[in-house]
């Protein structure tokens, strides 16, 4: 499998859409990115077009073709008949002017080979060699087959698609040749790959090497009566070009990966027979290819462009030697371990699903069902923590668990100071009997809305500032948080009562210990002074000494 779809790591979000829309699942959640498992994707996009963050993106061929156009060889556009609706307005002759001023020495419609294919499909039905035909044209339905029902590939018409059989056909008159695809689907990079065909563009990046080219397609329209081969990128647009034989098969289509699956189901359970089925992975066929639904998808406006602009009669094309076009369908299945029943049930307990009320097969993680999920765990492809029902439950226990048990009292208001949320600690400090009684109600009912007022006015934080609450004969430190982005005002309640009454005691302690030093110093002094006074000697430095033991008693009593 070539790196048709790569990742931009730093855009990926985490919202697990790719996985959702991936009708394989063939995508792989570690370390916070996801990554396309390339042995099990089918090209067929979906992640590319849902991406909300354009974290998934097409391997570029536009250099590679910009080498091609420098070289000596003759480089053929081969267009796809969809070019109709992603270039609206524009006919083959105009685009073809466009494609030779940007280096192309020709252009071709690919609805060429699209006719050389459906010929061999009805060589097929003619033949009647199997009992169920599926039309080999789309890559992402061979790649489906080949991957996920191996029993099924021999139903498989084994004819090679309109890309290849154009390219076969131009390089075998132009010998030499290097043959350029340009359409809607970016698993033709892929089916390219070992193939005639030396590159492949899609129409976006075709727009772009117009765009620095400067030039712009005339908006002029053309029309031929040999064209009803353009109708092929429609739903059911090959069965419209097919002579077909009254052979006895049912002719049906199928478009869309899930109904490809579910036809696929019902043939390998055997409910299906005598069909020939038009099968397309994408919804509307390739007119609702990935690159035009990411950036062009309008469908009915398409299909309208694409069937008023093809003929009614074939082009004239030889007709390809016996065997030239035909193509072998080998298996390249995967295997991926299953889990037993019981380590199911272990990956189920760690996403706290021990009950089978608790498997909600809700789909945000991306998997129908819990147990889908569990198996995607168990094979590396997704972690323990995508599960939202299981995050949010954690988060809002984790949360409960520090609010109910955080000695700090935590009040959360609105900007219009309506109580929003209060912990267990903080009615404890603030007299209040039940959550209910305060909730919604306004703070002043509580508290001073001062303070509060004062961090929505200047958006400064406040930090430990300590007051004595009289109402609640407390000491109280209040740290509040203006929160912008949810619109709340956290509060943040430390109860100091205690600390303060314990500051306030030694304080005075303190106090009572300088006056009592105070007393025993000036007592002391007289006696000193009276002996002094007798001996006949100065009392100056007796008095200093005296004077800074006096300090250092303050000192430490004030500490």
């Amino acid at each position: 499998m070539s790196d048709v779809l790569r990742l931009k790591k730093s855009n990926c979000k985490n919202c697990y859409k790719c996985i959702r829309h991936c009708p394989v699942k063939s995508i792989k959640f570690s370390a916070n990115q996801a990554h396309i498992v390339g042995d099990e994707c089918i090209l067929c996009g979906q992640c590319f077009v849902v991406c909300p963050q354009n974290a998934k993106q097409i391997a570029d061929g536009t250099e590679l073709v910009r080498v091609l156009l420098c070289a000596e060889a003759p480089v053929v556009a081969s267009l796809a008949p969809s070019f109709a609706a992603y270039f609206e307005g524009v006919g083959f002759g105009a685009l073809k002017e466009a494609l030779l001023r940007l280096g192309f020495s020709s252009a071709e419609e690919t609805a060429v080979g699209a006719t050389l294919v459906k010929r061999e499909y009805e060589k097929q039905l003619a033949g009647r060699s199997e009992d169920v035909i599926i039309t080999s044209c789309c890559h992402s339905v061979n790649l489906l087959i080949r991957k996920y029902y191996p029993d099924l590939i021999h139903c498989l018409s084994p004819v090679v698609s309109p890309m290849i059989a154009h390219s076969q056909d131009i390089k075998r008159r132009t010998p030499g040749a290097k043959t350029v695809f340009i359409g809607p689907c970016l698993a033709k990079k892929d089916e390219a790959e070992n193939s005639p065909v030396d590159a492949v563009l899609t129409f976006e990046e075709l727009s772009g090497m117009f765009a620095a080219a400067g030039i712009e397609p005339e908006a002029r329209m053309d029309s031929e009566e040999e064209s009803r081969a353009r109708l092929f990128p429609t739903v059911g647009g090959i069965l419209k070009t097919m002579d077909i034989p009254d052979t006895g098969y049912t002719c049906l289509t199928v478009d869309g990966t899930d109904n490809c699956r579910a036809a696929l189901e019902d043939i390998a359970a055997g409910n299906l027979h005598r069909c020939f089925i038009e099968m397309s992975a994408c919804a509307g066929s390739c007119i609702g290819g990935p690159v035009m639904e990411k950036y062009n998808n309008s469908p009915v406006r398409h299909y309208q462009a694409v069937t008023s602009y093809a003929g009614r009669r074939d082009f004239p094309v030889s007709a390809a030697a016996d065997g030239a076009l035909a193509r072998r369908h080998p298996y390249i299945g995967v295997t991926s371990p299953a889990p037993s029943d019981a380590e199911i049930v272990e990956i189920l307990a760690k996403m706290g699903k021990t009950r089978p009320e608790d498997e909600l097969n809700c789909g945000s993680c991306g998997y129908n069902t819990c147990r889908e999920k569990a198996t995607a765990v168990y094979r590396g492809k997704a972690d323990i923590s995508m599960c939202l029902p299981f995050l949010m439950d954690r988060a809002e226990r984790f949360s409960n668990n520090i609010l109910s048990h955080t000695p700090n009292g935590i009040l959360v208001v609105n900007e219009e100071l309506e109580v929003q949320q209060i912990n267990p600690a903080a009615m404890d400090m603030l007299h209040i009997q039940r959550e209910a009684d305060v909730l919604g109600e306004p703070l002043v009912r509580i508290m001073d809305p001062l303070p509060f007022l004062s961090v929505l006015e200047d958006g400064r934080a406040v930090k430990d500032q300590r007051d004595f609450y009289a109402e609640f004969q407390k000491y109280l430190d209040l740290t509040l948080v203006h929160d912008r982005t949810t619109r709340t005002v956290f509060a943040i309640l430390r109860d100091v009562t205690t600390e303060e009454t314990e500051r306030r005691k030694k304080e005075e302690i303190g106090r009572q210990t300088v006056e009592i030093a105070d007393r025993v110093v000036e007592k002391q002094m007289r006696i000193v002074q009276e002996i002094a006074s007798l001996l006949g000697e100065t009392t100056a430095e007796t008095k200093i000494a005296l004077t800074k033991l006096k300090e250092s008693i303050a000192g430490e009593t004030a500490r």
